[in-house]
C-alpha cells in the first residue's frame, strides 16, 4: 500500500520508510503529537525573541500589557494556522510538500519545497548556533564542540523521528514543564529592576501580534510531514493548535519577565535564569531540549527535498543535511542571515489561505502524483497574498523591506495601524484562491475534473 493510501487509523510499521514510496505508520496519538508541539513552543529563542513582540519592526513599541495580549492573540491565531496546515497530512498520509502537488501541480510545487529547504536549513543552522551559545554560557568550553555535539545529536534523532516523538511525550516534556514552571516562578517572585514597556503604546499592536503569529506560522510548511502519522485527523489539528499555543504564550511571557530585570537587553535574558538557585539545572533542560527544534528542522528539510528526489533515502538525506547545518554554525553570521529567513518565512500565510481557499471550492479532492497538472493559478492567488502582507508589514530586511515601503508611498496606501498583513494576506489568499479555483473548475471538461488515483479522499495516487 502506497504511503497516500493507507486509511486513518490503520497501524503500520514502527517507522517511517526510507522513501516515500514506502507505508505511513498511523501510531501517533494526541499525547504523542501534544507532547511535540508543546516542545516545539518552547524555545531558547522565544526567551529573547518576544522583543520583536514588544518593539515591532517598522512600528511604535508597545506597552508591557499590550505586549503580552498581542503574544495571546498572535500565538492562537498563528497556532490555529499550524493546526489547519496539519489536516491535509492527517487527511492524506502526504508530508506537507506533497499535499501541494494537489494545490499546485506536481512541477510547480517545487518552488514552495525550495524555499521550504532553504528556511529550514538556515533555521536548522541557526538552532545549532543557539544551543552552542547557551551550552557555553552554562557551562563554558568551545563554542564548537557544542556546535558538533549538538549536530550528532539532532542528526542522529532524525533516522527514527517517531522515537524521538515518543521520547518527547515519555520524559522531555515532563522535564521541560518543571523547569519552565520553576523558572517562571522564579522571575515573576523578583521585583522588577526596570520599567520594561511602560513608555510604549498600544499603536503598534498589530505589527507585535504578526511578530508572534510569525513565529508559529513558521511551522506551516512543515506540519504535515508529522500530522500524516496522526491515527485521527482532529487529533493532528487539536495536539497542533493547543500544544504549540499554550507553550509558545508561556515561553514569551516568561521571556518578558526575564528582559524586564535586564533593561530589555536580548544579549543578557539568560542572566536572571542562571541567578536562581537551580537556574543552571533549568537552562540545561531547555538547552538539550532544544534539539528538537534543529531536528524538526533537519528532517523536515530531507521531506521537503523528497518531493523533488522521491526515490531519495531519507536517512542519507538526513546525514547530509544534518552535517551542512553543523557545517554552517561552525563558520557562518547567522544575524546577517536571520532577516532573509524572516522573509522567506513570510510566504507561508498565504500559502496556508491558498489551500484553504482552493479545498473551499475542491473539498479535498486533488491529484497527489508527482507529474500533477500544473495550476498556475493558484501561483497567483500566492503571489497577491504575499503582496498583500509586504504591503502592510515589508518588516525590516535591507533592500527588500525599502523596495516594498517604496511601492507602498508610489501606490499611496497608508495601513492603517489595526490592521494585521498576517490575517489580511490570510483573507486575501483565501478569496483569490477559491474564485481562480471556481474559474478552474468552470473552464475543466468532465474528462479531467477528477484524475484517475487523484482523489484525496480515496488517498491521492500511489506514485511518488
Amino acid at each position: 500500500m502506497s504511503a497516500s493510501s493507507a486509511p486513518t487509523g490503520q497501524r503500520g510499521p514502527d517507522e517511517v520508510a526510507p522513501t516515500l514510496d514506502g507505508p505511513v505508520p498511523r501510531s501517533l496519538g494526541l499525547l504523542d503529537q501534544g507532547a511535540f508541539w508543546a516542545n516545539l513552543g518552547v524555545s531558547l529563542l522565544g526567551f529573547a525573541g518576544v522583543l520583536a513582540v514588544l518593539q515591532p519592526a517598522g512600528a511604535p513599541p508597545l506597552t508591557l500589557a499590550a505586549a503580552v495580549v498581542a503574544t495571546v492573540v498572535g500565538t492562537v491565531v498563528g497556532s490555529a494556522m499550524v493546526g489547519l496546515s496539519a489536516i491535509p497530512g492527517a487527511r492524506t498520509g502526504a508530508p506537507a510538500m506533497v499535499v501541494l502537488r494537489g494545490l499546485f501541480g506536481g512541477v510547480l510545487s517545487w518552488i514552495p519545497s525550495v524555499l521550504n529547504v532553504v528556511q529550514l536549513v538556515g533555521w536548522g543552522t541557526f538552532e545549532l548556533v543557539v544551543i552552542a551559545q547557551a551550552g557555553v554560557l552554562a557551562l563554558g568550553g568551545p563554542t564548537w564542540a557544542w556546535v558538533l555535539g549538538a549536530g550528532v545529536v539532532t542528526t542522529a534523532l532524525t533516522l527514527r523521528p517517531l522515537g524521538m516523538l515518543r521520547l518527547l511525550r515519555r520524559v522531555v516534556t515532563i522535564l521541560v514543564a518543571i523547569s519552565v514552571a520553576y523558572l517562571a516562578w522564579w522571575l515573576f517572585s523578583r521585583p522588577a529592576a526596570v520599567d520594561l514597556g511602560q513608555s510604549g503604546s498600544w499603536s503598534g499592536f498589530w505589527a507585535g501580534t504578526d511578530a508572534a503569529i510569525a513565529v508559529a506560522v513558521s511551522w506551516i510548511p512543515v506540519a504535515s510531514d508529522y500530522s500524516r502519522h496522526s491515527r485521527r485527523v482532529g487529533t493532528a489539528f487539536t495536539a497542533a493548535t493547543v500544544g504549540y499555543a499554550l507553550t509558545q504564550i508561556l515561553c514569551f511571557v516568561v521571556g518578558l519577565a526575564a528582559l524586564s530585570l535586564v533593561g530589555g537587553n536580548g544579549d543578557a535574558v539568560f542572566a536572571p535564569m542562571l541567578a536562581a538557585p537551580l537556574g543552571l539545572a533549568a537552562l540545561l533542560v531547555l538547552t538539550l531540549r532544544e534539539t528538537d527544534q534543529s531536528f524538526a528542522n533537519v528532517y523536515s528539510t530531507a521531506v521537503s527535498a523528497q518531493n523533488l528526489w522521491p526515490r531519495a533515502d531519507r536517512r542519507v538525506l538526513c546525514l547530509v543535511i544534518g552535517a551542512l547545518v553543523t557545517v554552517l554554525a561552525l563558520g557562518v553570521t547567522i544575524d546577517d542571515y536571520s532577516s532573509f529567513l524572516a522573509v522567506i518565512g513570510s510566504v507561508f500565510v498565504p500559502l496556508l489561505g491558498v489551500g484553504v481557499g482552493d479545498a473551499l471550492v475542491n473539498r479535498g479532492r486533488t491529484d497527489l502524483s508527482r507529474w500533477a497538472p500544473s495550476r498556475p493559478l493558484m501561483v497567483v492567488a500566492w503571489l497577491v497574498g504575499l503582496v498583500a502582507y509586504q504591503l502592510v508589514n515589508p518588516g525590516g530586511a535591507p533592500g527588500w523591506s525599502d523596495a516594498w515601503v517604496a511601492l507602498r508611498e508610489a501606490v499611496g496606501f497608508t495601513p492603517p495601524s489595526w490592521l494585521s498583513a498576517s490575517l489580511l494576506s490570510f483573507l486575501v489568499a483565501v478569496l483569490v484562491a477559491a474564485a481562480l479555483a471556481a474559474l478552474e473548475r468552470r473552464a475543466s471538461t468532465p474528462a479531467t475534473t477528477a484524475t484517475p488515483g487523484g482523489n484525496a479522499d480515496e488517498g491521492g495516487s500511489s506514485e511518488r
